[in-house]
């Protein structure tokens, strides 16, 4: 099934245009984990891929121009996020995803918009797409990554990883003096209640 309007080939020629290179290369990797996570938690490869690649599709647009796509096209970002600029690309590629590359999977649409904070009640094809871009293999760093990747290979693997990766997200954020988005406190209290459910 194609789940795009566009080859395969043409998708990359595209980011390749649009991305720098650093962050052609991320999309390639977290496309290659997609599809490597997809398989082991039986889910459809092809969509995990297609998810992968397109997830940062609108990274490299500045943030006026994100801001600007979010108003004039009434994405659904409400003002706690607004104040994180780094994650405002999530829904601006999920809508570029939809309107330039023809993705109407809406699975697909909503693993690319919530690939950045998450969401609670994640379905795990969501999880897969969300934990391939925190440790593709080709520009995340060991250092980070691997504790993560460490998780999946135990029990409740997908949830494991997400609590890990939730953990380092918020160290992180008090090392530097950042706020916490509320979401994702509850996120991390939830992953928690699903991994120590007995």
């Amino acid at each position: 099934m194609n789940y795009t309007k566009i080859s395969i080939e043409e998708i990359l020629k595209w980011l390749k245009n649009n991305l720098n290179e650093e962050r052609y290369e991320h999309s390639i990797g977290t496309a290659e984990m997609a599809r490597d996570l997809a398989a082991k938690y039986s889910q459809n490869e092809d969509r995990a891929y297609i998810a992968g690649l397109l997830h940062d599709c609108a990274k490299c647009l500045s943030t006026e121009k994100l801001l600007e796509i979010i108003d004039n096209e009434h994405l659904d970002v409400d003002s706690i996020e607004k104040m994180n600029y780094k994650t405002l690309h999530a829904p601006v590629s999920a809508f570029v995803a939809k309107t330039d590359f023809g993705v109407s999977d809406e699975e697909i649409l909503s693993a690319i918009r919530w690939h950045t904070i998450g969401k609670l009640n994640m379905s795990d094809f969501e999880k897969i797409i969300y934990l391939a871009d925190k440790i593709e293999t080709r520009t995340r760093e060991d250092e980070y990554a691997n504790p993560i990747r460490e998780c999946l290979s135990g029990p409740k693997g997908l949830d494991c990883a997400m609590l890990q990766s939730y953990k380092l997200t918020i160290k992180s954020l008090v090392d530097r003096n950042l706020k916490i988005c509320p979401m994702t406190i509850d996120i991390y209290n939830h992953l928690e209640d699903l991994i120590n459910v007995n």
